[in-house]
Protein backbone atom coordinates (compact mmCIF):
# COMPACT_ATOMS: atom_id res chain seq x y z
CA UNK A 1 0.00 0.00 0.00
CA UNK A 2 1.79 3.11 -1.23
CA UNK A 3 1.51 6.12 -3.50
CA UNK A 4 5.03 7.59 -3.66
CA UNK A 5 8.09 6.59 -5.73
CA UNK A 6 10.04 6.08 -2.50
CA UNK A 7 8.60 2.53 -2.43
CA UNK A 8 9.78 1.55 -5.94
CA UNK A 9 13.20 0.10 -4.92
CA UNK A 10 11.46 -2.01 -2.28
CA UNK A 11 8.92 -3.27 -4.83
CA UNK A 12 11.72 -4.06 -7.28
CA UNK A 13 13.47 -6.08 -4.59
CA UNK A 14 10.30 -7.91 -3.56
CA UNK A 15 9.71 -8.91 -7.16
CA UNK A 16 13.34 -9.97 -7.61
CA UNK A 17 15.79 -11.20 -4.98
CA UNK A 18 13.28 -10.53 -2.21
CA UNK A 19 10.73 -12.89 -3.78
CA UNK A 20 12.39 -15.55 -1.61
CA UNK A 21 10.56 -14.01 1.35
CA UNK A 22 7.13 -13.90 -0.28
CA UNK A 23 5.08 -12.87 -3.30
CA UNK A 24 3.54 -9.46 -3.95
CA UNK A 25 -0.08 -10.25 -4.85
CA UNK A 26 -1.69 -6.79 -5.17
CA UNK A 27 -1.11 -3.07 -4.81
CA UNK A 28 -3.27 -0.40 -3.18
CA UNK A 29 -2.52 3.19 -4.19
CA UNK A 30 -4.18 6.59 -4.48
CA UNK A 31 -6.53 7.35 -7.38
CA UNK A 32 -5.06 8.95 -10.50
CA UNK A 33 -4.60 12.71 -10.03
CA UNK A 34 -4.04 15.72 -12.24
CA UNK A 35 -0.33 16.49 -12.56
CA UNK A 36 2.10 18.61 -14.57
CA UNK A 37 1.59 21.88 -16.37
CA UNK A 38 -1.18 20.43 -18.51
CA UNK A 39 -2.96 19.06 -15.43
CA UNK A 40 -3.64 15.76 -17.18
CA UNK A 41 -5.00 12.91 -15.09
CA UNK A 42 -1.93 10.77 -14.50
CA UNK A 43 -1.28 7.45 -12.73
CA UNK A 44 1.37 7.54 -10.02
CA UNK A 45 4.62 5.59 -10.11
CA UNK A 46 3.30 2.80 -7.88
CA UNK A 47 0.36 2.09 -10.18
CA UNK A 48 2.64 2.09 -13.22
CA UNK A 49 4.97 -0.36 -11.48
CA UNK A 50 2.07 -2.68 -10.61
CA UNK A 51 0.72 -2.59 -14.15
CA UNK A 52 4.17 -3.38 -15.55
CA UNK A 53 4.24 -6.45 -13.28
CA UNK A 54 0.67 -7.56 -14.14
CA UNK A 55 -0.57 -7.09 -10.59
CA UNK A 56 -4.08 -6.11 -9.51
CA UNK A 57 -4.28 -2.41 -8.60
CA UNK A 58 -6.84 -0.97 -6.16
CA UNK A 59 -7.33 2.82 -6.08
CA UNK A 60 -10.18 3.59 -3.69
CA UNK A 61 -11.04 7.19 -2.81
CA UNK A 62 -12.31 5.88 0.52
CA UNK A 63 -11.64 2.62 2.32
CA UNK A 64 -15.20 1.35 2.45
CA UNK A 65 -16.45 -2.00 3.75
CA UNK A 66 -16.63 -3.21 0.14
CA UNK A 67 -12.94 -2.40 -0.38
CA UNK A 68 -12.08 -4.20 2.85
CA UNK A 69 -13.89 -7.28 1.56
CA UNK A 70 -11.78 -7.11 -1.59
CA UNK A 71 -8.66 -6.96 0.56
CA UNK A 72 -9.89 -9.97 2.52
CA UNK A 73 -10.49 -11.89 -0.71
CA UNK A 74 -6.78 -11.64 -1.50
CA UNK A 75 -5.92 -13.80 1.56
CA UNK A 76 -2.76 -11.78 2.11
CA UNK A 77 -0.39 -12.73 4.90
CA UNK A 78 0.64 -9.12 5.53
CA UNK A 79 0.07 -5.62 4.21
CA UNK A 80 3.14 -3.39 3.92
CA UNK A 81 2.40 0.33 3.96
CA UNK A 82 4.78 3.06 2.83
CA UNK A 83 3.66 6.61 2.05
CA UNK A 84 0.15 5.48 1.12
CA UNK A 85 -1.66 8.70 2.00
CA UNK A 86 -4.80 7.12 3.46
CA UNK A 87 -5.69 6.57 7.10
CA UNK A 88 -6.49 2.90 7.66
CA UNK A 89 -9.44 1.84 9.77
CA UNK A 90 -8.94 -0.90 12.33
CA UNK A 91 -10.73 -3.53 10.25
CA UNK A 92 -8.29 -2.85 7.38
CA UNK A 93 -5.33 -3.06 9.75
CA UNK A 94 -6.52 -6.43 11.07
CA UNK A 95 -7.54 -8.04 7.76
CA UNK A 96 -4.22 -9.67 6.66
CA UNK A 97 -3.31 -12.82 8.61
CA UNK A 98 -0.16 -11.26 10.12
CA UNK A 99 -1.53 -7.74 10.29
CA UNK A 100 -0.39 -4.47 8.70
CA UNK A 101 3.12 -3.05 9.01
CA UNK A 102 4.29 0.45 8.16
CA UNK A 103 7.70 1.54 6.89
CA UNK A 104 7.92 5.02 8.39
CA UNK A 105 10.74 7.30 7.20
CA UNK A 106 12.07 8.43 10.58
CA UNK A 107 13.63 7.04 13.74
CA UNK A 108 10.46 6.79 15.78
CA UNK A 109 9.24 8.27 18.07
CA UNK A 110 10.90 11.25 16.32
CA UNK A 111 9.01 12.94 13.49
CA UNK A 112 5.70 11.20 13.49
CA UNK A 113 3.56 12.68 10.72
CA UNK A 114 3.49 13.68 7.06
CA UNK A 115 6.98 15.12 6.30
CA UNK A 116 9.56 13.17 8.34
CA UNK A 117 12.32 13.25 5.71
CA UNK A 118 12.20 16.98 5.03
CA UNK A 119 11.70 17.89 8.68
CA UNK A 120 14.59 15.78 9.96
CA UNK A 121 17.02 17.46 7.53
CA UNK A 122 15.57 20.94 8.11
CA UNK A 123 15.96 20.39 11.86
CA UNK A 124 19.68 19.71 11.51
CA UNK A 125 19.63 15.99 12.32
CA UNK A 126 22.76 14.02 11.45
CA UNK A 127 20.90 10.75 10.96
CA UNK A 128 17.45 9.42 10.19
CA UNK A 129 16.15 6.04 9.11
CA UNK A 130 13.28 3.67 8.40
CA UNK A 131 11.23 2.25 11.27
CA UNK A 132 9.31 -1.01 10.79
CA UNK A 133 6.23 -0.70 12.98
CA UNK A 134 2.79 -2.13 13.51
CA UNK A 135 0.05 0.30 12.51
CA UNK A 136 -2.34 1.49 15.20
CA UNK A 137 -5.06 4.10 15.01
CA UNK A 138 -2.92 6.79 16.70
CA UNK A 139 -0.61 8.67 14.32
CA UNK A 140 2.62 6.66 13.79
CA UNK A 141 2.42 5.48 17.39
CA UNK A 142 2.57 1.72 16.88
CA UNK A 143 5.23 -0.54 18.41
CA UNK A 144 8.50 -0.81 16.47
CA UNK A 145 10.26 -4.04 15.54
CA UNK A 146 13.47 -2.71 13.98
CA UNK A 147 15.11 0.32 12.36
CA UNK A 148 17.63 0.91 9.58
CA UNK A 149 19.65 4.11 10.02
CA UNK A 150 20.75 6.53 7.29
CA UNK A 151 23.40 9.24 7.74
CA UNK A 152 22.56 12.86 6.80
CA UNK A 153 25.52 14.89 5.55
CA UNK A 154 25.70 18.69 5.55
CA UNK A 155 24.92 18.85 1.82
CA UNK A 156 22.23 16.17 1.59
CA UNK A 157 18.87 17.38 0.34
CA UNK A 158 15.52 15.69 0.93
CA UNK A 159 15.87 14.19 -2.55
CA UNK A 160 19.19 12.57 -1.60
CA UNK A 161 17.94 11.20 1.71
CA UNK A 162 14.70 9.91 0.19
CA UNK A 163 16.79 7.86 -2.22
CA UNK A 164 18.94 6.49 0.61
CA UNK A 165 15.88 5.65 2.70
CA UNK A 166 14.36 3.82 -0.27
CA UNK A 167 17.35 1.51 -0.27
CA UNK A 168 17.34 1.15 3.52
CA UNK A 169 13.97 -0.63 3.39
CA UNK A 170 15.55 -3.65 1.73
CA UNK A 171 17.98 -4.84 4.46
CA UNK A 172 15.36 -3.93 7.06
CA UNK A 173 12.77 -6.27 5.56
CA UNK A 174 15.32 -8.94 4.67
CA UNK A 175 16.15 -9.17 8.38
CA UNK A 176 12.59 -9.13 9.63
CA UNK A 177 10.25 -10.87 7.19
CA UNK A 178 11.50 -14.36 8.14
CA UNK A 179 10.83 -13.68 11.83
CA UNK A 180 7.43 -12.23 10.98
CA UNK A 181 6.43 -15.34 9.03
CA UNK A 182 7.45 -17.54 11.98
CA UNK A 183 5.55 -15.40 14.47
CA UNK A 184 8.82 -14.50 16.20
CA UNK A 185 9.11 -10.79 15.35
CA UNK A 186 9.19 -8.75 18.56
CA UNK A 187 7.63 -5.27 18.65
CA UNK A 188 8.56 -2.75 21.35
CA UNK A 189 6.29 0.11 22.37
CA UNK A 190 7.51 3.62 21.58
CA UNK A 191 8.36 6.04 24.36
CA UNK A 192 5.50 8.49 23.83
CA UNK A 193 7.13 11.07 26.12
CA UNK A 194 9.90 11.52 23.51
CA UNK A 195 7.60 11.82 20.50
CA UNK A 196 7.82 14.74 18.08
CA UNK A 197 5.50 15.54 15.20
CA UNK A 198 5.80 17.02 11.74
CA UNK A 199 3.07 18.19 9.38
CA UNK A 200 2.20 18.41 5.72
CA UNK A 201 4.38 21.11 4.13
CA UNK A 202 3.08 24.07 2.15
CA UNK A 203 4.66 26.68 -0.12
CA UNK A 204 4.50 29.10 2.82
CA UNK A 205 7.24 27.05 4.52
CA UNK A 206 9.81 28.18 1.92
CA UNK A 207 10.47 31.61 3.44
CA UNK A 208 13.81 32.45 5.10
CA UNK A 209 14.68 34.51 8.17
CA UNK A 210 18.29 35.62 7.71
CA UNK A 211 18.56 36.63 11.36
CA UNK A 212 18.79 32.90 12.10
CA UNK A 213 22.16 31.13 11.95
CA UNK A 214 23.65 30.01 8.64
CA UNK A 215 23.61 26.39 9.82
CA UNK A 216 19.87 26.54 10.54
CA UNK A 217 19.14 28.23 7.22
CA UNK A 218 21.26 25.76 5.22
CA UNK A 219 19.49 22.83 6.87
CA UNK A 220 16.13 24.40 6.05
CA UNK A 221 17.06 24.98 2.40
CA UNK A 222 18.39 21.46 1.93
CA UNK A 223 15.51 19.83 3.77
CA UNK A 224 12.87 21.62 1.71
CA UNK A 225 14.39 20.75 -1.66
CA UNK A 226 12.92 19.80 -4.11
CA UNK A 227 9.58 20.81 -2.53
CA UNK A 228 8.34 23.29 -1.39
CA UNK A 229 11.80 24.86 -1.92
CA UNK A 230 13.11 27.93 -0.08
CA UNK A 231 13.05 31.24 -1.95
CA UNK A 232 14.12 34.87 -1.72
CA UNK A 233 13.46 37.95 -3.90
CA UNK A 234 16.41 38.94 -6.11
CA UNK A 235 16.40 41.46 -8.95
CA UNK A 236 12.59 41.68 -8.78
CA UNK A 237 12.31 37.90 -9.17
CA UNK A 238 11.54 35.13 -6.71
CA UNK A 239 14.59 32.90 -6.83
CA UNK A 240 14.61 29.31 -5.58
CA UNK A 241 17.52 27.94 -3.54
CA UNK A 242 18.44 24.32 -4.24
CA UNK A 243 21.50 23.61 -2.06
CA UNK A 244 23.31 25.47 0.72
CA UNK A 245 26.08 25.17 3.28
CA UNK A 246 27.93 27.55 5.60
CA UNK A 247 31.15 29.57 5.50
CA UNK A 248 32.91 31.18 8.43
CA UNK A 249 32.45 34.94 8.47
CA UNK A 250 30.16 37.75 9.51
CA UNK A 251 27.85 40.20 7.74
CA UNK A 252 24.48 41.84 8.36
CA UNK A 253 21.62 39.33 8.10
CA UNK A 254 20.32 39.16 4.53
CA UNK A 255 23.22 41.13 3.01
CA UNK A 256 24.54 39.83 -0.33
CA UNK A 257 28.24 39.72 0.52
CA UNK A 258 29.69 38.34 -2.70
CA UNK A 259 30.68 35.02 -4.20
CA UNK A 260 33.39 32.43 -3.92
CA UNK A 261 34.30 29.57 -6.26
CA UNK A 262 31.33 27.52 -5.02
CA UNK A 263 28.41 29.81 -4.29
CA UNK A 264 26.69 33.05 -3.36
CA UNK A 265 27.43 34.36 0.15
CA UNK A 266 24.70 35.92 2.32
CA UNK A 267 24.99 37.35 5.82
CA UNK A 268 23.05 35.70 8.66
CA UNK A 269 22.75 35.89 12.42
CA UNK A 270 25.84 33.65 12.70
CA UNK A 271 28.35 32.96 9.91
CA UNK A 272 27.69 33.23 6.18
CA UNK A 273 25.14 31.23 4.23
CA UNK A 274 26.49 29.90 0.92
CA UNK A 275 23.90 29.17 -1.77
CA UNK A 276 25.31 26.60 -4.18
CA UNK A 277 22.34 26.12 -6.54
CA UNK A 278 19.69 28.64 -7.66
CA UNK A 279 16.77 28.78 -10.08
CA UNK A 280 14.99 31.68 -11.79
CA UNK A 281 11.24 31.55 -12.47
CA UNK A 282 10.67 29.30 -15.46
CA UNK A 283 14.33 28.28 -15.58
CA UNK A 284 16.39 25.28 -14.51
CA UNK A 285 18.21 24.78 -11.23
CA UNK A 286 21.80 25.91 -11.91
CA UNK A 287 25.09 26.04 -10.09
CA UNK A 288 25.65 29.42 -8.47
CA UNK A 289 28.38 30.22 -10.99
CA UNK A 290 26.12 29.57 -13.98
CA UNK A 291 23.17 31.33 -12.36
CA UNK A 292 25.11 34.54 -11.63
CA UNK A 293 26.48 34.54 -15.17
CA UNK A 294 22.89 34.77 -16.44
CA UNK A 295 21.58 37.11 -13.73
CA UNK A 296 24.28 39.39 -12.31
CA UNK A 297 23.50 40.24 -8.69
CA UNK A 298 24.24 43.57 -7.06
CA UNK A 299 26.54 42.97 -4.10
CA UNK A 300 25.34 44.87 -1.06
CA UNK A 301 21.65 44.16 -1.76
CA UNK A 302 19.66 43.52 1.39
CA UNK A 303 17.36 40.51 1.24
CA UNK A 304 14.26 40.69 3.47
CA UNK A 305 13.82 38.30 6.36
CA UNK A 306 10.51 36.51 6.93
CA UNK A 307 9.67 34.49 10.08
CA UNK A 308 9.88 30.77 9.30
CA UNK A 309 6.90 28.62 10.32
CA UNK A 310 7.62 25.87 12.81
CA UNK A 311 7.95 22.42 11.26
CA UNK A 312 8.09 20.41 14.49
CA UNK A 313 5.84 20.15 17.54
CA UNK A 314 5.70 17.99 20.66
CA UNK A 315 1.99 17.46 20.01
CA UNK A 316 0.25 16.49 16.74
CA UNK A 317 -0.50 19.35 14.36
CA UNK A 318 -4.13 20.02 13.58
CA UNK A 319 -5.14 18.62 10.21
Amino acid sequence: MGSDPIAIPLLDWLSGAGAYFGEVIAVFTQPDRRAGRGQKITPNAIKLWAQAHDLPVYQPDRLTSEIREELASLHADVSLVMAYGQILKQDFIDTPRLGTLNLHASLLPNYRGASPIQTAIASGEVETGISLMRIVRELDAGPVADIEKVIISKTDTALDIESNLSGACIPLLARNLPQLSLGQLVFIDQNASKASYCRRLTKNDGVLDFSESASKLAARINGLFPWPTCTAPMQDQIVKFGLADIVQGAAAPGLLVGTDEVGLLIGTGCNLLRIRRLQRPGGRMLSATDFIRGLPLEIGTQLPSVPMPNLVSDIPFRR
